[in-house]
């Protein structure tokens, strides 16, 4: 089930609607089955590989609160076992499941050159729908126990409803034990406000127009560059990339942006999980704004154990490098993944070396640093380093992705920004217009977003009650009008999904 489906409408209310007439105590216990129907309606078995992920968390963080209270010698030792244990036996699930594929075809490309015979998948294996994120979520609240941020939540019932939490569950954010635990112990006391109620919708409303609007619609003309690259030259390359960038955003931003309203609505704040990541001003800059809850996980649980920027500068790097590799490769069983975080990483690495001579040059020349133009200038060039990244991560494989960028560079079209062409990749004069407008929209409530430090809901709430009424129905009205849908566009299924 996903958002953008009349099952998800109908679902939706029926669940708020049993949440706030059932007695206030057992609430959780429905949002659990709530939970478990929406992730089963993928596929029923899925259920038992994140029922056994939450066993097995569970159990690792009552152990760990078992051994601070007993008189267990080398406590620090026997935590860390239960710790690698609980890690160990996840890791191996989502190894399994996810690149166990990617393994073999990477074996059979060594042993290939080393005229070995070829070893084939001995079963067919299907990737669990968010396997990732769930995984990472649940891991976390193992480490958060073992760092004692957290005490050991006893009520499996509630715990497994912080792993599995339906909104979240598929796509993120991925929440941190520490805030979302303690808030469905608190769903008692849960009441039905109108103004968070009002707010969550408008929230949601604006996460189904990224989706259906903007990500669905441009999909169609990335899609058809990217399938048939060779066709085209520079002009519709770089609009086919920047294209890509602008999609992966709503559409990632979109689910998050669904699943915070939708939480809200029943009293439950998730994380922000973006915050106008193209508006930066660096690389690392983007990435304290973008998929904020993988980034900081991977600095709270991967980064600061590796020791962090805590030692000398090159094991820092090696550090910082490690990171963003395991970062890419989190998102998909590809080396074009792979190649994605290095290019993060290596972006990072002469960010930081490169500064200090940044720093002398605009000295000796006297370079006005805080004007809006030398703002501009850096946003701009962070955006298309941003987007020569994407590249790799939108290919089928890097042999694709470095012939994108040849062509680039060697098939110069100009003319083409002249003669019509540009509405013949995908979309037409009309869809192309549409496209813009509301990319017009979302640069407005980025802009404010990025000014203000306001989402949309917060916004609107300060505004005259016609301007706030305004905002909403045309929203909602350019979703249900011009929202891309049907199966021939593919609009079921968010980008995010695979990884």
């Amino acid at each position: 089930m996903v958002f953008n489906s009349t099952s998800f409408l109908i679902f939706f209310p029926i669940v708020v609607l049993v949440y706030f007439i059932m007695p206030r105590k057992i609430r959780y216990i429905w949002l659990l089955i709530a939970s478990y129907y929406f992730y089963m309606s993928w596929n029923a078995k899925y259920a038992i590989l994140i029922g056994f992920s939450t066993i097995i968390t569970y159990l690792s963080g009552l152990c760990i609160g078992w051994i601070n209270g007993s008189g267990v010698n080398n406590k620090v030792k026997v935590k860390k076992i239960v710790v690698a244990a609980s890690f160990g036996i996840n890791i191996l699930i989502l190894v399994v499941f996810k690149y166990s594929g990617f393994i073999l075809d990477s074996l059979n490309i060594i042993f290939k050159e080393s005229g070995i015979r070829v070893l084939e998948m001995p079963f067919d294996i299907v990737l669990p729908v968010g396997i990732s994120f769930y995984t990472f979520q649940a891991l976390s609240y193992t480490m958060d126990v073992y760092r004692g941020d957290i005490s050991a939540e006893k009520n499996i019932l509630k715990y497994a409803l912080f792993v599995s939490f339906f909104p979240q569950l598929v796509a993120g954010p991925i929440e941190r034990s520490i805030n979302l635990i303690s808030q469905i112990s608190e769903i008692p006391k849960t009441k039905i406000e109108y103004e968070r109620i009002a707010n969550g919708l408008i929230i949601m409303v604006w996460g189904f127009f990224l989706k259906l609007v903007i990500a669905d619609r441009i999909a169609i003309l990335v899609n058809t560059v990217f399938d048939r690259y060779y066709m085209y030259g520079t002009v519709e390359l770089i609009v086919a990339a920047m294209g890509f960038a602008l999609q992966i955003y709503c559409d990632f931003s979109s689910y998050s942006t669904i699943a915070i309203g939708a939480s809200q609505i029943m009293g439950i704040t998730l994380m922000e999980n973006f915050n106008v990541p193209y508006f930066s001003r660096s690389i690392k800059e983007f990435w304290r704004r973008w998929h904020i809850s993988l980034s900081t996980w991977f600095k709270d649980y991967l980064y600061i154990p590796l020791g962090g920027n805590r030692c000398s500068r090159g094991r820092a790097y090696i550090n910082l490098m490690i990171v963003f590799l395991v970062s890419g490769l989190w998102h998909g069983a590809n080396w074009t993944f792979v190649i994605w975080g290095g290019v993060h990483g290596l972006y990072q690495i002469i960010g930081q070396e490169t500064r200090c001579i940044k720093d002398k040059i605009n000295n000796k020349i006297h370079t006005k640093t805080e004007c809006a133009s030398y703002k501009l200038m850096q946003l701009i060039i962070t955006f298309f380093l941003i987007d020569f990244a994407w590249i790799f991560f939108r290919a089928d494989s890097i042999g694709d992705a470095t012939k994108y960028i040849f062509r680039i560079f060697t098939k110069l079209n100009l003319w083409v920004l002249c003669d019509g062409s540009l509405y013949n990749i995908g979309l037409n004069q009309q869809e192309i217009h549409l496209l813009i407008i509301a990319v017009i929209m979302l640069v407005i409530v980025d802009y404010i977003r990025y000014k203000k430090n306001q989402r949309l809901d917060i916004f609107l709430s300060g505004q005259c009650i016609w301007f706030r009424w305004l905002v909403i129905f045309f929203l909602l009205f350019s979703t249900i009008i011009f929202g891309v849908y049907g199966p021939e566009f593919d609009s079921s299924q968010f980008i995010y999904f695979q990884f």
